[in-house]
């Protein structure tokens, strides 16, 4: 997505990634216990059916006015997401059929995790892009990048409000019976 205002390019690029780890349920098996054993995600001692990480990083530049201010001309943000969910490869109709139903609801999940990167970056460029000249680079540099920071810990704090709201999803659906 590119953005541009006042004359200053601002670009957020994003890359996702997808990391799917195998789960096969044996006749009889609950879905709970065979995706409990297959997943390799482990949070504070903590075991996950799925997972999202991201980060935001962002460069920037900058150009001494005539008058000494120091301006932002230019802002990248990056930012790289990375969602494991399981894949069941073997299965009774049954237990694919739950699955199913579980990973739709898993899946929106992660992905509101993934809004919630793309958010920060979002207004980490946003951010940058619309300071105002400082009265030198230096400074400039230093406020750039402690909004950027500020901004980041912000939806680290929303990304964390999302799990305890949705009990990391349970009540999207993301529960097994």
């Amino acid at each position: 997505m590119l953005l541009g205002t006042c004359g200053v390019h601002a670009e957020v690029q994003e890359e996702n990634t997808q990391r799917p780890y195998v789960v096969r349920a044996q006749p009889g098996e609950s879905l709970r216990a065979a995706l409990h054993a297959a997943t390799p995600i482990a949070v504070v001692g903590q075991r996950f059916h799925g997972y999202t990480r991201w980060n935001v990083r962002w460069t920037f530049r900058w150009w001494r006015e005539a008058s000494g201010l120091c301006a932002i001309t230019e802002v990248t943000t990056r930012l790289h997401t990375e969602v494991q969910l399981p894949e069941l490869q073997a299965a009774s109709p049954e237990q694919q059929a739950a699955f199913d139903r579980y990973l739709r609801a898993l899946s929106g999940h992660e992905q509101g995790h993934v809004q919630i990167g793309r958010d920060a970056a979002l207004a980490i460029d946003q951010g940058i892009r619309q300071m105002s000249a400082a009265p030198d680079c230096a400074t400039l540099e230093r406020e750039a990048n402690a909004l950027g920071h500020r901004l980041l810990q912000d939806h680290v704090a929303r990304e964390k409000q999302y799990d305890l709201r949705t009990r990391h999803g349970a009540t999207q659906g993301a529960r097994l019976d």
